[in-house]
């Protein structure tokens, strides 16, 4: 498998293409994942939230995991979201993915249980002890409930050596800002939000988990490229250009846009499982409208 080390740049959240009956279309995923490396980023991330992993079976996510990794043929790090809200699950589905040649797997903190700080420790220690792939962190409290403070991302940082990167994706800059002024050296701070990624990395974060480049990968990584290259004038240019999708990408539940997005780019259908729903016809008119102003379609 690939090396994470000095993770940076743009991964890709990639969403999982169904098939009209539901079930997953792997022809499809070989092809997004073909896309993706062609394009140039430096990452993709397999069943997270983006890839619907609450609907996921757990079969499905080993035959995601697998049919990954062996599509990306070592080109290119593939990360399973691996985390879910029970401790033990989550370590077992991430042994997996090692087993299975991932490069490393996202734990998104336990969804829905509000564990306290000492929990969310416990939680990550637990995961990354069992491992010797890289494990990034997954803030996102306005999903699961629960925020992993600063100094508890740190904690698990300087415990866990294995664990070399937060997604985060608080919307709260300064604590990420806090991250970043503790971090131990080899510590990288992702943005979990397209829209933050540039902020961010203006104040020390190396990159981004990103959902915009499910289908505009060629231009949203050229962006934050020139950001991390200290660019930050030409890097504002592009990301204004595209500021309009990255807003439109969360008009409804994510990755219902996104999916009608490929759906225009003729890659993937706009397929989504209950309880999400395809988007409403207003919705799509806007996203096609957007999409064909920045020649995507």
């Amino acid at each position: 498998c690939m090396s994470l080390t000095n993770i940076s740049g743009t991964i890709t959240a990639l969403i999982t293409p169904f098939k009209k009956k539901g079930d997953i279309d792997f022809k499809q995923l070989e092809d997004l994942i073909e896309f993706q490396i062609e394009n140039g980023v430096q990452g993709i991330v397999v069943c997270g939230s983006t890839g619907e992993s609450a609907t996921l079976k757990p079969k499905e996510k080993q035959a995601l995991i697998i049919k990954s990794v062996e599509f990306a043929a070592d080109r290119i790090p593939i990360i399973p979201a691996t985390g879910t809200y029970e401790t033990e699950l989550s370590r077992d589905l991430s042994i997996f993915a090692q087993e299975h040649g991932a490069s490393g797997v996202l734990i998104v903190a336990p969804y829905y249980l509000k564990p306290t700080q000492d929990g969310l420790f416990e939680h990550y220690k637990i995961i990354a002890d069992a491992l010797n792939i890289p494990v990034i962190i997954y803030n996102i409290p306005g999903r699961t409930g629960v925020n992993i403070s600063a100094s508890t991302q740190l904690r698990i940082a300087n415990s866990c050596k294995n664990v070399i990167a937060t997604k985060e994706a608080s919307g709260n800059l300064s604590q990420m800002m806090d991250i970043i002024a503790e971090a131990p050296k080899g510590f990288s701070v992702l943005s979990g939000d397209d829209s933050l990624a540039l902020p961010l990395i203006a104040a020390g974060g190396k990159g981004v988990i990103s959902v915009i480049s499910n289908y505009a990968p060629k231009q949203y990584a050229e962006c934050i490229d020139l950001a991390i290259q200290g660019k930050i004038k030409e890097a504002q240019k592009i990301h204004y250009s595209l500021y309009k999708l990255l807003e439109l990408n969360f008009i409804e539940p994510n990755p219902a846009p996104v999916k009608y997005a490929l759906s225009l780019m003729k890659m993937a259908n706009d397929t989504v499982r209950m309880p999400l729903l395809p988007l409403k016809i207003e919705n799509k008119r806007l996203l096609k409208a957007a999409m064909k102003e920045q020649n995507l379609i």
